[in-house]
């Protein structure tokens, strides 16, 4: 059986390994930019899937629903991840200096 948190998912989405010494904000930039890459590959797949079952080149139902699962999965952890980084934006500029 294959774990489904979400801190699991964000590691398997970035692909990091542990162990890397990296400067916060470059650490920060890549999974974002690789969590926003791997989110749009997710939704590729699942159009393509979608439209070979249009086109009757693939039968199965099922692999098509699992991927536009997946791709909605990944698309609502991109726009809460998303908020949260405009929250978290948005309560710095209120800080008074």
């Amino acid at each position: 059986m294959k774990d489904i948190t979400l801190v699991n998912h964000l590691q398997s989405m970035a692909g990091q390994q542990a162990g890397k010494t990296e400067k916060t904000a470059e650490g920060f930039t890549e999974t974002l930019k690789n969590v926003i890459d791997e989110t749009n590959k997710m939704q590729v797949k699942a159009d393509n899937a979608a439209q070979k079952l249009n086109t009757g080149e693939s039968k199965n139902l099922h692999e098509v629903m699992i991927a536009m699962e997946k791709a909605d999965i990944s698309m609502r952890l991109l726009v809460q991840m998303r908020n949260k980084i405009v929250d978290a934006y948005k309560e710095i500029m209120r800080m008074s200096v």
